[in-house]
């Protein structure tokens, strides 16, 4: 609660967080409820090893190339990559519940002749291709709302509180 004794640095470093929870808020524009994201609730360790959901809205053909597409775009590592986190079966919830996205990417690789690879992938970039940009945000968005991605990958602990955000430690940032 502010007072009339409420320095005024703890006013604008409130008012600016403010800032930022909103502008996350507004940028994040998810297709379902935040409590189906895997970070925003607790999940049992035997549900944790539960097996992933088998795709269900696209032909297997369209998993096929859903599946190779994620794979170049997040491929196994020193960590787990898009098919360990199940980003297939999450880009197919996905589009089962937003008709616009799964056109676009229904679309998308029904005009891809051939197994997709690195080049193709390039090309669609380079072209700017609405089908590109959705799979593309689909693979991140499912990866880094996974257990693999938010937990092992990104190191997310959650409910804690930083006194200071640690620097980059990669050379090239």
């Amino acid at each position: 609660m502010l007072t009339e004794n409420t320095p005024i640095e703890a006013t604008q470093d409130r008012r600016e967080n403010l800032k930022i929870i909103g502008a996350i808020s507004a940028t994040c524009a998810f297709p379902f409820s935040a409590g189906e994201l895997y970070g925003q609730h607790e999940h049992p360790a035997a549900a944790a090893q539960a097996a992933l959901p088998k795709p269900s809205f696209f032909t297997p053909a369209e998993v096929a190339q859903i599946t190779r597409i994620a794979d170049l775009i997040i491929p196994a590592t020193d960590t787990p990559g898009a098919l360990a986190a199940g980003v297939p079966a999450y880009i197919d919830y996905v589009c089962q519940r937003n008709e616009a996205l799964a056109k676009t990417v229904r679309e998308g690789l029904a005009a891809l002749r051939g197994p997709a690879d690195a080049a193709t992938l390039e090309q669609l970039q380079a072209a700017k291709s609405p089908f590109f940009k959705a799979i593309k945000n689909l693979t991140a968005d499912g990866y880094y709302t996974s257990k693999i991605g938010l937990l092992d990958d990104l190191g997310y602990k959650g409910n804690q509180v930083l006194a200071e955000f640690p620097s980059c430690t990669i050379p090239e940032h």
